[in-house]
């Protein structure tokens, strides 16, 4: 099992993300860092474990309204030792051009997609960059439904992405879950959303989940230091 911390970005801060309700996001407020700062957040979570990937959402482009690329290439300078993904509202080839020069994983989220054509495109390109995120919301799937229907074309990551569940307390959303798993002929799914403590985290491992993208449970304190160096003890 493997953590991803997450840090979503929205005006040039650090956000708590709750349930996908992106306008009524405000600053983190986490007992590891009294700031909001992007690189203070970034900082104090490599403090609580040396992490060796970083989830950023990009938020303002993923609504298209601005971006943080000075900001992400900033944490990708201070940072090198650590491998970014990257969710900025991809939705074609050209997106990802002006990232082309940061050594990070894209993320290319199925809310984004215009077309199953387009992220065909997206993977003919940058295909051993890619890391697809299925995208749930309370009201189901959001993305090309050829894309969930068939998992040939996923790629050797695939996050499934329960937004509703995220910031929630909620515990993941294990039945979607399975039926992520039980679609991936190929494919290692991690889940996002709604992972609370270690007991979640074992759930997910006997399940056969590769990996959890977190963020609430961190800051809170939910997951310690001493429990995230023995759930990677146990990779």
């Amino acid at each position: 099992m493997n953590i991803i911390p997450v840090i979503d970005l929205l005006d040039g801060k650090v956000v708590h993300a709750k349930r996908g309700d992106r306008k009524n996001y405000q600053p983190i407020n986490s007992p590891l860092c009294t700031s909001s700062d992007p690189m203070h957040i970034t900082q104090s979570l490599i403090e609580l474990y040396p992490f060796k990937e970083l989830y950023i959402a990009d938020l303002n482009s993923i609504q298209r309204n601005g971006h943080h690329y000075d900001t992400i290439k900033t944490i990708n300078r201070r940072f090198p030792h650590i491998e970014l993904w990257l969710d900025s509202g991809f939705s074609e080839v050209s997106d990802l051009y002006e990232w082309h020069d940061l050594p990070i994983k894209f993320v290319i989220g199925t809310e984004s997609l215009r077309s199953m054509d387009n992220y065909l495109a997206i993977k003919r390109v940058y295909q051993h960059q890619l890391i697809l995120s299925l995208d749930f919301t309370p009201t189901g799937y959001k993305g090309p439904p050829e894309l969930l229907e068939d998992s040939s074309s996923w790629p050797e990551k695939v996050i499934a992405m329960t937004l509703n569940h995220v910031g929630s307390g909620l515990g993941p959303d294990m039945k979607k879950l399975n039926e992520i798993l039980s679609a991936s002929t190929h494919s290692a799914i991690y889940a996002a959303g709604g992972v609370r403590d270690a007991t979640d985290i074992s759930t997910l491992t006997s399940m056969g989940i590769q990996g959890a993208l977190i963020a609430s449970a961190l800051h809170s304190g939910d997951l310690s230091a001493k429990q995230l160096e023995a759930v990677f003890a146990n990779q």
